[in-house]
């Protein structure tokens, strides 16, 4: 065969045309050359391909406007076009000439093509199949031509006539399938040209001209064209993999490689939108119908099926079908995943696919119902397949932080793919289907609502795809999110917590911040902080997390001093540490690791690795270019952390920042843990010892014993400690004393975390899980706060006052002088510099914050007294402090101060306190720092005093404690309290701590009684008459509480030293104990907590046990849930000690071995005589119903079943004793001296023999109750132990001498008729109530918050006191017998006043047949104090009791929700706090204080005991009171003394005794005085009030008739 030459492909077309644009236009086609041939003579094809180029000019300039005539020229040119000949040549130059020929024939002969069906679809078969698909190849040689055909179809729209032709589904799948290909790039050009976007356009032109003509299109069609916006989806992109797809599996994506996802819409996607949105009413009922079909065949085998058809009855069950399968899942996820792409790109064609969505919600199937609330949630968040956007960047460690004006995205990281668009908002083009998605919130499965609110979260942080929502839905959603957070299933509440950590800074303060801030109950934020406290670790770890990062990343916004971010978000750090309360070992190391990696992280700011090392604890440098351009501005890299320990301190409550200091404070304790760990990892050797190898492991098995009880898994931490110690790492443990050691500067202890926490990662014999354990063990240890490169950024604070943070900068170094003063030691001369250049004088105070600065050099000079540099400049400027110090606390630590550094303190001392003797005058310059530094001498040096003890006591006592300067104008009665103390109350409150520090370090002990005597009638007067000194009665009520609370712990003060505590009488002990029961809710509860420190930490008697147990009417649940939990955890604590005890060897033979345990066992003696001398105590039923509630919540809190023979047996020994305790004899007078106004004395006594029936009345009341408490928790009583068999105490308790005496006593039942059922009703509803209690313990003070209480008045006292407070009243009948709380028909003989409260129905009618009681006019009576429920103002935090109704509304809300918080505190409760308390520190609730000070006294106070105790002489005893093993032998009987009231001199050198004129007499020994009451003068106690009016025969308790009823059992 010849060789054949080709013509190089050209645009002859356009070639042709330019030349035949001049010549002349003919009628007709002028071709007439051959274009078929003969079989066997072909034509050759360089020849053939010039006819088809000059047939293709000649056409192409040839308009349609041609005669009929004309175009039957074109018969036979297109009968040999369409030869197969041609349409399957070989060549590809001739089938694309050819192509260009046809395309031009249809054009000219349009709308008749000349060609029959077959030929037709010969024709479009070779356009479709070879033609169209080369476009793929821009660089082809025929690529203009194909170019051609393509704009040819498209402009003529002769691509319809493939519609026409029968059976052409086929041949418009292949060309959509083409076209798509095409577009997506499946077939790539060698020279890499891209498609040219004209190419794009007239492809998507055909496609929806096809779309648009057709009256039908195939399902494969509709694939094809919903298949293109999947492919914005990488996994669909993924499953199509031919590996994946013959596995059916959908991959997941991987988050670490979003470099590789696309950025922008495909060409194939937007061909695709163009084709719906150009014909949104076709492809809406196409897609419908595909949607339509993909649900019918995923749920034919769902549960639907199964209620529609009749199975064979030899059908297995399993066989039956049960839902959809597993690929039914994937299409249906699938078809789902496209619905969300539709609405991004063309919603119109969802008009039908929505309804169908809404139908799904309400399916049976759940995965059905999840998909559609899944779809619909992001359809209405315009996010699309590809799925939400990435979480925004919220680093609680970036430094610039985030501001609410900065961008939330970089321009980088945007991605146009993932950015939420919806083109429409969703809740106004389709309300029914969105309205049916809300309704999703109350769906049964917590399935659906967890999605439902990833749901709402994601519409609330898209703001509805970009189109934003309304303030009613935007509301409503913000609403619904915080519920959700409440929600009853954890998985709900979890996916809340991570849907608002999805927002970004500016919408959690903006949008979430509207329903209020985090202490805003019921807000979302304010539900994220509850959930830190979640019953589940999952949840507090999330929100934990999330709500530290918020506060993290806003931390540059609250630094500026932006109200609205402080408002909303100030409060999270307070949140998260009062989590600590919860006493969760698993809480507390989530806790440790939030503080240190999100609220204060260690890496903020950034610190560069390669730095100059700072000399003498110079800050370091860090560079921020923040906000200015180009420069660089170098910071101090420590202020600037300082400045967030600041600030997150300054937003603390309370109780949120006395765990803040306890952090802090706990690095300085567990260091010592840590090193004592490290040396004895370096003694074991790595196992390997030479010596002593018994008492190394035993040592080291205590010390990792007493590290592991300190977190939640104790075996998986004891196990991890000793793997550490065999690794033998001596590098790790030169880093771990870096991280520990006080000179550390912060550089240095962050490098080591860092380089140990590498070495562990890396190290091939270090365990997997050993960072878990270690870390937190260093945070803990390690100097991350009081660190001494933050003090000189602190001083800089207190001095400067920068951003208002000079207070709290005070307060935190008052915290490091008193943890840690030796960080202070490079910083202590400057310090003191700065305190001499702003010493005050007589006319320049002191700065604001100075008292801090000298509460801080006091520590340290404590400590390192060495250190201070006592020159005269110096103690100059100590003086001037202690002269005009202000507030006077700044003069008492100046005191301390020369006390400790200088060299000639005595000298000092005299001159100073004569200075401040001299010419003293109330009001003058400087008068409350005289005070102050008076009474600080005389508790550290009390002989320079010695010459002028009669000017001071004169000072004191006569000058101010017994003058009103500022008599009140209120009611003599009146009994509040107030956080501003004006100077008259406080010179007060320095007077009776001058007269307290003279007792406290008097060194003289055989005349202690002397000095003794004075000052404990002084402290129980105010006790007694609730504050009230003056002879007048006219003291201001805020002064008398003030007062009061002082002398109380003022008692508990003297009470730790040993020698004091022994001469407070029983009887002063009684009023003492009163104090826990006072009206006013901080004067009680600073009492109780300071009672219980003391009690911690063993510094009083055991006897005072015995107090705590008086709250059995506290009103504040708070407050008493956490006593009980106190009490429970050093019961814990106590039988713990004696278990080591026992188990040690060394103290097998000790004195405390067994009886340690029973030190709360045998507080229960003490309770009964404590309840015997209630002022409000008499026999009557109702009142010793009320009394069982004192019992009941004792053995709540310490009976177990072991040790409940112990408390039965105490009781039981109670009622064989006569009382040795008695009532002081009450005097009243009208004035100094003893005559009563008419000139006679009227003095009354009780005798002890009244008491001696109040204790046998109690015992049996005891006995009945824990018989029924027994019963009621299913015990079985044990027998006691011989060796259990204790003696009680003789202060308290003497023989009855007479045997048949004793006899008749035991064989007798005191109880009156009606208590035994009253009790037993009582532990009934006990149950019910502990669990209202746990639920409800976060409530107000006193009935500050919570539901409104209703006060009580003079008609219904007796109503009150027949009820008891706290209890309910009863139901209707037919409630109370279904609810199962009718009592039994035994009681129904008992009369109605005696059952009243318990199971009457009409307390109108019981009322009134009970005879009213006598009622004090004192609105503080005694039963006010019981009951701890009364009060006329609940807005003074006095007590306010419950109504009836209110408890029975309480009850019916109980729900298993808060039953299931019940039992996850009560395991937190019974695992108490002995682990803590083993390492001092102890869980306590701190009082809601006003007033710093009063924490900062008791910590001064704890050092200047130390100061005193370091000092006194060798025959003096360290004064602090261990705890007795036996608790009865804490106190004996002591004769009182018969010398008249005095204050003596310290040490009696003159004999010479100022007899002070106080407006009171009364016994020795602490007894308690007696008080002058002037008629219609205050009275405190309603006994009292009644003896100053004459009711003699009130005044003693008349023995009540006794009915005789079931007898008790034999003693």
């Amino acid at each position: 065969m010849p060789g054949r030459t080709r013509p190089a492909a050209s645009n002859a077309i356009e070639v042709a045309a330019l030349e035949e644009q001049h010549q002349p236009t003919m009628s007709g086609l002028q071709f007439n050359e051959k274009l078929s041939w003969p079989a066997g003579k072909p034509i050759a094809v360089a020849e053939l391909l010039r006819r088809l180029q000059a047939l293709a000019t000649e056409m192409t300039i040839m308009d349609q406007d041609e005669e009929d005539d004309q175009r039957q020229t074109f018969k036979q040119v297109a009968k040999d076009l369409v030869n197969p000949r041609l349409l399957a040549h070989k060549d590809k130059g001739v089938r694309a000439w050819t192509a260009c020929c046809l395309v031009d024939i249809l054009r000219l002969c349009a709308p008749d093509a000349p060609f029959t069906e077959q030929q037709l679809r010969d024709l479009f078969t070779m356009i479709i199949t070879i033609i169209l698909p080369a476009l793929s190849d821009p660089s082809d040689a025929y690529n203009n031509q194909h170019t051609y055909v393509l704009n040819s179809l498209s402009e003529v729209k002769s691509i319809l006539l493939v519609a026409d032709i029968p059976s052409s589904e086929s041949l418009i799948h292949h060309l959509f399938t083409a076209f798509f290909d095409i577009v997506s790039g499946s077939s790539k050009s060698s020279t890499g040209e891209q498609l040219g976007k004209s190419v794009e356009y007239n492809m998507s032109l055909i496609l929806v001209t096809l779309v648009d003509e057709s009256t039908s299109l195939s399902t494969e069609v509709i694939d094809v064209i919903v298949a293109q916006f999947l492919r914005t989806d990488p996994r669909a992109i993924a499953a199509t993999t031919p590996k994946n797809k013959k596995n059916g599996v959908i991959p997941a994506i991987d988050g670490n490689q979003s470099t590789l996802t696309l950025k922008d819409y495909p060409p194939a996607y937007n061909m695709a939108k163009t084709v719906c949105n150009s014909c949104p009413e076709k492809m809406a009922r196409y897609i419908s119908g595909y949607f339509s079909e993909v649900i019918v065949e995923a749920s034919g085998n769902s549960g639907m099926d199964r209620s529609h058809r009749r199975h064979s009855d030899d059908l297995d069950e399993n066989e039956l079908p049960t839902g959809p399968s597993e690929e039914d899942l994937k299409e249906l996820y699938k078809a789902h995943s496209l619905v969300r792409e539709l609405w991004r790109s063309c919603p119109g064609v969802l008009q039908n696919v929505i309804p169908q969505l809404e139908a799904e919600l309400s399916a049976e199937n759940v995965q059905l119902r999840l998909l559609a609330t899944e779809t619909l949630g992001d359809i209405a968040s315009g996010i699309g397949a590809v799925g939400p956007p990435s979480p925004p960047t919220m680093d609680a460690a970036a430094y610039p932080p985030l501001t609410l004006t900065g961008s939330v995205e970089s321009a980088s990281s945007f991605n146009i793919l993932t950015t939420p668009s919806s083109p429409q908002p969703f809740p106004q083009a389709h309300a029914h289907a969105y309205s049916s998605f809300l309704g999703r919130r109350q769906d049964k499965s917590s399935i659906i609502r967890s999605a439902w609110t990833t749901g709402i979260g994601r519409i609330l942080s898209t703001s509805a795809g970009g189109v934003g929502l309304g303030q009613h839905d935007e509301q409503r959603l913000i609403g619904d999110l915080a519920r959700m957070l409440g929600d009853s299933d954890e998985k709900v509440r979890l996916a809340a917590v991570k849907a608002v950590g999805r927002f970004n800074f500016k919408d959690i303060i903006i949008k979430l911040g509207s329903s209020g801030s985090v202490d805003t109950p019921g807000s979302v934020l304010a539900q994220l902080g509850e959930r830190v406290k979640d019953r589940k670790h999952s949840v507090r770890i999330e929100a934990m997390r999330v709500l530290a990062r918020i506060w993290g990343v806003a931390i540059g916004e609250i630094a500026a001093g932006n109200e609205l971010v402080v408002s909303v978000i100030g409060g999270a750090p307070s949140k998260i540490l009062n989590a600590y309360y919860l006493n969760d070992q698993e809480i507390n190391v989530l806790l440790d690791r939030v503080v240190f990696d999100l609220l204060l992280p260690l890496a903020y700011p950034p610190i560069k690795n390669k730095a100059v090392k700072p000399s003498n604890g110079a800050s370091h440098k860090t560079k921020d270019s923040h906000a200015l351009g180009d420069s660089e501005v170098e910071q101090d890299a420590d202020k600037i952390r300082v400045e967030r320990i600041l600030l997150m301190a300054k937003y603390l409550d309370p109780k949120a920042k006395k765990i803040f200091f306890m952090i802090s404070s706990r690095q300085a304790t567990m260091g010592k843990y840590i090193l004592a760990y490290l040396q004895c990892c370096e003694d074991y050797n790595g196992g390997v010892m030479d010596a002593n190898e018994d008492a190394i492991k035993d040592r080291m098995s205590r010390l990792i014993e007493a590290l592991s009880k300190q977190f939640p898994e104790q075996a998986v931490t004891t196990a991890e400690l000793w793997k550490f110690a065999k690794m033998h790492d001596r590098r790790s443990y030169q880093l771990v004393r870096f991280c520990i050691a006080a000179d550390s500067e912060y550089r240095t202890v962050i490098k080591a975390i860092r380089e140990f926490t590498k070495r562990l990662e890396s190290s091939t014999v270090a365990p997997a899980g050993i960072l878990d354990t270690m870390i937190p063990i260093l945070y803990r240890g390690s100097m991350l706060l009081y660190n001494k490169s933050h003090v000189p950024a602190i001083v800089e604070y207190s001095r400067s006052d920068e951003k208002s943070l000079g207070s709290t900068a005070h307060e935190l170094l008052g915290e490091i002088s008193t943890w840690t003063p030796e960080v202070l030691k490079v910083h202590i001369t400057e310090i003191c510099k700065n305190l001499v250049d702003e010493a005050p004088t007589a006319g320049k105070p002191n700065k604001i914050g100075a008292a801090d600065d000298l509460k801080a050099c006091s520590a340290f000079a404590h400590r390192f007294p060495k250190e201070i540099k006592p020159e005269r400049k110096f103690i100059q400027a100590m003086t001037s402090y202690a002269m005009y110090g202000s507030p006077p606390e700044a003069a008492k630590h100046a005191v301390s101060i020369i006390m400790a550094a200088s060299d000639k303190k005595e000298m000092h001392a005299r001159d100073l306190a004569k200075r401040c003797v001299k010419d003293f005058r109330y009001g003058n310059e400087g008068f409350l720092s005289r005070l102050a530094a008076i009474s600080q001498l005389w508790l550290l040096l009390p002989d320079v005093l010695d010459n002028d003890s009669d000017d001071v006591i004169e000072i004191a006592i006569q000058q101010i404690l017994l003058k009103v300067r500022a008599p009140s104008t209120e009611p003599s009665d009146s009994y509040t309290w107030s956080d501003n103390v004006d100077e008259e109350c406080t010179a007060k409150c320095w007077a009776l701590k001058i007269l307290v520090n003279r007792l406290r370090s008097h060194p003289d002990l055989s005349n202690i009684t002397d000095i003794a005597n004075p000052v404990f009638q002084v402290l129980s007067t105010l006790i007694a008459r609730e504050g009230e000194l003056a002879e007048t009665g006219n003291t201001p009520s805020s002064h008398k509480s003030r007062l009061r609370l002082l002398a109380a712990r003022s008692y508990l003060k003297l009470s730790t030293l040993k020698n004091h505590e022994v001469l407070i009488e029983p009887a002063s002990f009684n009023q003492l104990a009163e104090v826990a029961q006072d009206p006013l809710f901080y004067v009680r509860t600073s009492f109780l907590h300071r009672l219980k420190k003391y009690l911690s930490k063993n510094q009083v008697p055991s006897r005072f046990y015995a107090i705590p147990f008086l709250l059995a009417f506290e009103p504040d649940t708070t407050f008493k849930f956490e006593t009980a939990t106190w009490i429970r955890s050093r019961a814990q604590f106590l039988s713990n000690l004696s278990t080591q005890a026992s188990a040690s060897s060394s103290t097998a033979s000790g004195n405390g071995t067994g009886k340690a345990s029973t030190i709360l066992e045998t507080s229960f003696a003490r309770l009964l005589s404590l309840l015997a001398h209630h002022p409000d105590y008499t026999p009557t039923p109702e009142d010793l119903i009320d009394f069982a509630r004192y019992i009941l919540f004792y053995l709540s809190t310490i009976a177990n079943e072991e040790n409940l023979s112990l408390i039965y047996h105490i009781a039981q020994r109670v009622k064989g004793c006569r009382d040795a305790v008695g009532s002081p004899a009450i005097r009243a007078t009208s004035s100094i001296g003893n005559a009563s106004p008419n000139g006679s004395t009227a003095e009354t006594a009780t005798t002890s023999q009244d008491f001696t029936s109040n204790l046998h009345h109690l015992s049996d009341l005891a006995q009945l109750t824990i018989r029924r408490y027994e019963d009621s928790k299913g015990w079985n009583m044990q027998t006691l132990p011989t060796h259990l068999r204790l003696t009680l105490p003789r202060s308290l308790f003497t023989e009855i001498k007479d045997h048949s005496v004793a006899m008749k006593i035991a064989e007798s039942n005191f109880l009156p008729e009606g208590v035994a059922e009253g009790v037993e009703a009582l532990i009934r509803r006990a149950g019910r109530k502990e669990r209202i209690a746990v639920s409800s313990h976060h409530g107000g003070r006193g009935g500050e918050s919570g539901k409104k209480r209703r006060s009580d008045g003079a008609d219904n006292e007796r109503t009150k006191k027949l009820r008891g407070e706290g209890t309910k009243k009863s139901l209707s009948t037919k409630k109370a017998a279904s609810a199962g709380r009718q009592v039994s028909t035994k009681s129904a003989k008992v009369s109605k006043a005696a059952t009243k409260g318990w199971n009457s129905e009409d307390d109108d009618e019981a009322d009134a047949e009970t005879p009213r009681r006598k009622i004090s006019a004192h609105p503080s009576s005694s039963v006010d104090r019981r009951r701890s429920g009364r009060v006329k103002d609940v807005s003074q935090g006095i007590y306010a009791e419950r109504d009836d109704d209110e408890d029975d509304e309480e009850m019916e809300e109980v729900d298993e929700e808060g039953e299931a918080e019940e039992e996850m505190r009560a395991e937190g409760d019974s695992e108490g706090d002995a682990d803590v308390e083993e390492t001092g520190e102890e869980e306590e609730d701190p009082a809601p204080t006003s007033n710093a000070e009063e924490e900062e006294e008791e910590e001064e106070e704890e050092m200047n005991d130390k100061i005193i105790l370091n000092s006194g002489p060798p025959g003096k005893t360290n004064g602090k009171a261990a705890p007795k093993p036996d608790a009865f032998e804490s106190a004996t009987d002591r004769p009182a003394s018969s010398s008249p009231v005095s204050i003596s001199r310290s040490g009696g050198r003159r004999g010479k005794q100022i007899q002070s004129k106080l407006p009171f007499k009364g016994k020795e020994n602490g007894a308690p005085a007696k008080p002058v009451v002037k008629k219609g003068g205050p009275a405190p106690r309603k006994k009292l009030v009644e003896i100053a009016e004459g009711n003699a025969a009130a005044t003693s308790v008349a023995p009540a008739t006794r009915r005789r009823g079931t007898r008790g059992p034999k003693t």
